[in-house]
């Protein structure tokens, strides 16, 4: 939206992106002035919080693994526990048989009359051998409880992780604050009409107003836009007559400003010139003024 007749869009684009960095500030005085500081609306819709998403994600991922785990540990550690039993039934059964064959040994060699030291050391030699047969069976028995309270220990801690994750994704839940997607189309277009207006507002002012409002801003302005007054439509031009302020110093400016308007020769759409003027009573009420004065002087 531009004041010129014909101008290039590019060319447009480029004024106002120079323009705009200097003007910024005066641009949003006005905006104040005229309560237009503000956002016009937003359509939007829920979405998905993306980075809460990727954590549940990431928590449900190793509560499955975890669950997994301690399924197939759930499984393990009955057999576990059940080969520690036959290992340990038959470690100590094949103890009791190798004990009691020596001491069957024992005996008979006491009743062929053999020497209490040979005795003694055959004795020592055969419970050596089953002392080291034992040993490897108990070994394997150890080993296999090793094992087993290694799988408890580790499906004690899968439990416990898993606990943590599940009190993980329930303070996620609570603290997850819902997102919405904004669609601010429609605060866009009003920007841009805003701007405009603020932009004719300032180009009125610099054409039409006297040399001393050159730096107004709205709040200076405001009071001429809002006079009231009469429009007269002609076929060849349409008049508008103002009602005066009840300010002196206002009512020059304003004569003035009609005057600059009216030496513009500005012309509407449809062919026909505009013309200001201020209402006549204002005129005779001016002349009842400078009569006081001049009786007042004389």
């Amino acid at each position: 939206m531009t004041t010129a007749a014909t101008i290039d869009a590019i060319t447009l684009a480029q004024t106002y992106g120079r323009r705009w960095p200097a003007q910024e500030n005066i641009i949003r005085d006005y905006l104040l002035a005229l309560g237009l500081d503000t956002n016009h609306g937003y359509a939007k819709r829920a979405v998905v919080n993306s980075e809460v998403a990727k954590r549940r994600a990431v928590l449900e991922q190793r509560l499955a693994t975890l669950r997994r785990w301690t399924a197939s540990a759930r499984g393990l550690y009955p057999r576990a526990t059940a080969l520690t039993d036959r290992l340990r039934k038959q470690a100590k059964a094949r103890g009791e048989t190798l004990y009691h064959g020596l001491n069957e040994r024992m005996f008979a060699l006491e009743e062929q009359g053999m020497a209490d030291h040979l005795v003694r050391r055959e004795i020592k030699e055969r419970k050596a051998t089953i002392d080291a047969e034992l040993q490897g069976l108990w070994q394997r028995v150890y080993r296999v409880e090793a094992r087993q309270d290694q799988d408890w220990r580790k499906q004690e801690r899968d439990f416990r992780e898993q606990r943590e994750m599940l009190r993980a994704l329930e303070n996620l839940a609570c603290k997850e604050r819902e997102m919405f997607e904004l669609d601010n189309r429609k605060d866009q277009v009003m920007t841009v009409c805003k701007v405009a207006l603020v932009n004719v507002v300032m180009w009125t002012r610099d054409q039409y107003f006297p040399l001393s409002y050159a730096h107004a801003t709205w709040k200076r302005l405001a009071p001429f836009f809002h006079l009231p007054g009469r429009v007269t439509r002609g076929p060849r031009a349409v008049s508008v007559e103002l009602r005066p302020f009840n300010d002196r110093q206002l009512n020059h400016d304003l004569v003035a400003l009609c005057e600059r308007v009216n030496q513009a020769s500005l012309q509407l759409p449809d062919g026909r010139h505009l013309l200001f003027s201020l209402s006549p009573f204002f005129d005779r009420q001016k002349r009842r003024q400078d009569c006081a004065l001049a009786s007042t002087q004389g």
